[in-house]
Formats: C-alpha cells, structure tokens, sequence
C-alpha cells in the first residue's frame, strides 16, 4: 500500500467519527432524557464492566446537563396568563406567578 492511499484512509477513518458534543447538542430533549433513562438502568443493572460504567457515567452526565439546560431554557419561555381586574390579559414568567 503507498503512502498516499495510507494518508486517504486514515483522513476517512478521521471524518466518519463524531464529536460527542456536537451529537449530544444535535439530540432533542425526549431523544438525551431516554438515553439518560437506558444509561441509569444499565449502571442499576450491576451488569457492566468497571471502564464501561465510568464512560457511561460520564456520558450520563452530559446528558444530565444537557437536559437541565434545555428545561431551564423552556422554563425561561413559559409565561402565565393572567386576567387584570379590568379585564385585561398580562404574562408572567412562570416563577413570578402566584399560585
């Protein structure tokens, strides 16, 4: 095999493998909350080897974040609606409303 073919499949094995941010970011709530789930299940299983565990823990981690920061971020977008005295509808954030 020359070199040069040798460069091309190393530069091909490079751009197949993502970057595990850049996936975690591009996944949706529903999609990283049910990794999340499946991850917690399989380290309660006690059926996973010490190296797995610590990287799927880790994993489980990100995927924690992720999810925290996108409910925060909807939270900040939810307002309710309220009826003045007058008659007149107003928003609130949701953490400033009464009961």
């Amino acid at each position: 095999m020359t070199e040069e073919m040798k460069n091309t499949e190393t530069a091909g094995a490079e751009n197949t493998v993502s970057d595990p941010a850049a996936e975690l970011q591009n996944m949706s709530f529903e999609d990283a909350l049910a990794k999340l789930e499946s991850i917690v299940r399989e380290l309660e299983s006690g059926r996973i080897k010490l190296d797995d565990a610590v990287a799927a823990y880790e994993k489980a981690v990100a995927l924690k974040k992720l999810c925290s920061d996108r409910l925060a971020a909807a939270a900040l977008k939810v307002e309710k609606i309220e009826i003045s005295k007058d008659g007149t509808l107003s928003t609130v954030p949701l953490d400033n409303a009464e009961g």
